[in-house]
């Protein structure tokens, strides 16, 4: 099967320039044309991709709260079910106005009392989904460094992320991600080739599918930066960033952590010719999938 061929076809056939809107359909062709590829060789994805480098890798959940002892309610909820990363977004929730400084403070308040509370063990993640200014994400990321986060995701606001990265990212000294809303390679190079994320936050059901994705994770891998893999979207997302992200996780040797929703403790069912093509996952442990 020529999926090469297929995703270049699909990539440059069209008038208008490509954007993640196409890069999304190309990724359901793209993921459905190598799980048939799976199938029709009997062997899960990760095989003809180079296969396994791993047998596990670690999952985060997803937290939110109104207030940061609310949140650390939730946290160790979340850790007395298996977790051992967390990750929540910016509060505060429900009505109240989004207001960017106080968010900030409470986001720094959040990640004290955590780190203080669950100890060293536990990895904190955290998501501002693009909402606060150079100059506040910089105050963030100064704040948050004594409590060493895994990753500031989202840190600056704007669409073109690299744009405000390269004034944020030089002042901040903890791990930055980035990339969970582009959809191709050539809209992560800035963010690559600059050196301005830690992690790459690649949606595989956004950026074009396996076709594209695996060499978004091997340009990243030039350049000393990781792979979180986002998993957020719909009912093709989990087989294809948890199932097959499996698969992503099995041969992508810089891949360090994966979104999931279900418990970590909790073993899916592995993958059968009738379904996502696949054979034993890697093995979970509390956190890890």
């Amino acid at each position: 099967m020529r999926s090469e061929h297929l995703w270049q076809l699909m990539w440059r056939s069209g008038f208008h320039p490509s954007n993640q809107v196409l890069a999304a359909a190309i990724a359901a062709i793209d993921i459905a044309l190598w799980d048939i590829k799976g199938k029709a060789l009997g062997v899960p994805v990760y095989q003809p991709l180079g296969g396994k480098v791993r047998d596990k890798v670690d999952t985060y959940c997803h937290m939110a709260a109104a207030t940061p002892e609310e949140l650390l309610g939730v946290a160790r909820e979340r850790v007395a079910e298996g977790w051992n990363c967390l990750r929540w977004d910016s509060g505060p929730f429900g009505d109240t106005l989004y207001d960017p400084r106080h968010a900030v403070d409470w986001s720094i308040e959040a990640f004290r009392l955590l780190r203080t509370e669950l100890g060293p063990e536990i990895e904190l993640a955290f998501d501002a989904h693009t909402r606060t200014s150079v100059p506040d994400a910089v105050r963030l990321c100064r704040g948050v460094e004594p409590y060493r986060p895994m990753f500031i995701e989202g840190s600056v606001a704007g669409r073109e992320p690299q744009m405000n990265l390269s004034a944020a990212a030089p002042a901040a000294a903890v791990p930055i991600a980035a990339g969970e809303q582009l959809g191709t390679k050539w809209q992560f190079r800035a963010l690559i080739e600059e050196e301005l994320i830690d992690y790459a936050r690649i949606d595989m059901c956004i950026a074009a599918g396996f076709t594209e994705s695996r060499k978004i994770a091997g340009w990243c891998e030039t350049h000393f930066i990781d792979v979180a893999v986002h998993n957020p979207i719909g009912p093709v997302s989990p087989p294809a960033s948890t199932s097959t992200s499996r698969h992503p996780t099995c041969w992508c040797r810089n891949c360090r952590a994966v979104r999931a929703k279900a418990s970590p403790m909790r073993r899916s069912p592995v993958p059968t010719a009738g379904k996502m093509a696949g054979s034993s996952p890697p093995v979970l442990r509390p956190g890890s999938a």
